[in-house]
């Protein structure tokens, strides 16, 4: 699947991902976050992330990724 845009979608606090082949594709960020360990640093980041770069935060979700990308933000904190 091909993707053509992303977007955030403050109303409903979700990813709306539109492919090529006319689907969207709809991520609500509040299940997507649910289980994650987070730190109010890396919580930040990944509201930064869905509203800055929504293709990305849709990508890392779908691939299982998104434990990982928090573990390095957090890792990047400065003590």
């Amino acid at each position: 699947m091909s993707f053509i845009y992303a977007t955030y979608n403050v109303c409903h606090n979700c990813i709306d991902v539109t492919t090529f082949d006319g689907y969207i594709l709809r991520i609500d960020c509040s299940k997507a976050e649910e289980g994650l360990k987070t730190t109010p640093c890396s919580e930040c980041a990944l509201n930064a992330l869905a509203i800055d770069n929504p293709l990305e935060y849709a990508r890392l979700y779908l691939e299982g990724g998104m434990q990982i990308w928090v573990d390095a933000e957090d890792s990047l904190e400065v003590w």
